[in-house]
């Protein structure tokens, strides 16, 4: 509870926070997703915040290609193998976020790969950054809470985004309290056993 009583972040954001690293495409826990969004909504959080908290939980799926793009790449010239030919298509989402700052160098295989399914792809992803739902910096925070869960644990992405917050004027405090809202996370192994453990014994002193 550590983080909820310290008062470096807000209540509000650390229900939002925890939003996110329940609902996370890598966790998918229901019981922990609803108690956190009805926590967040007592707190003052609105329904566009915890949509957007949604999206970026979402989007996190793209780190399946942010390690696989690579190793098809390497592999196929390895292997001798050559991609198809391509047209040449327009790709405005991914010229937005090259645009904003917001274009990572991990995506250039994936778009190599497949130009118009990335760019269909940050369609979606456009409005965290656009949208002004939540600041820069909070967009930051959020990003090193979902890179950085034990359900995920990307390194590439936690450092990077750590370098970001820091730059948009983030302190370590408020970084190292979402690092510690990652491990708070660690609870629900008792959520999901002790219930079990409760039952199975009682069974047994029928």
């Amino acid at each position: 509870m550590n983080p909820w009583s310290k008062g470096v972040l807000p209540r509000k954001t650390i229900e939002l926070f925890s939003v996110a690293l329940n609902a996370a495409c890598t966790n998918l826990n229901p019981d922990g997703t609803r108690r956190h969004i009805r926590a967040a909504l007592d707190a003052g959080a609105n329904r566009e915040e915890i949509l957007m908290v949604l999206k970026m939980a979402s989007v996190l799926s793209i780190h399946s290609c942010s390690l696989g793009a690579p190793i098809l790449l390497e592999a196929a010239k390895e292997a001798g193998v050559q991609p198809q030919e391509k047209t040449k298509e327009p790709t405005p989402a991914c010229d937005k976020m090259k645009e904003i700052g917001q274009w990572n160098t991990a995506w250039d295989p994936f778009y190599e790969l497949d130009p118009v399914w990335t760019d269909e792809f940050f369609a979606v992803g456009l409005g965290i950054y656009t949208g002004g739902v939540f600041s820069p910096k909070d967009v930051e925070l959020f990003s090193i809470a979902l890179d950085a869960s034990i359900t995920h644990m990307y390194a590439p992405g936690t450092r990077r985004h750590i370098e970001a917050a820091l730059k948009l004027g983030a302190t370590m405090e408020e970084i190292m309290e979402v690092l510690k809202l990652c491990v708070a996370q660690g609870v629900q192994a008792c959520n999901l056993g002790v219930p079990i453990l409760a039952e199975e014994l009682a069974k047994r002193s029928e």
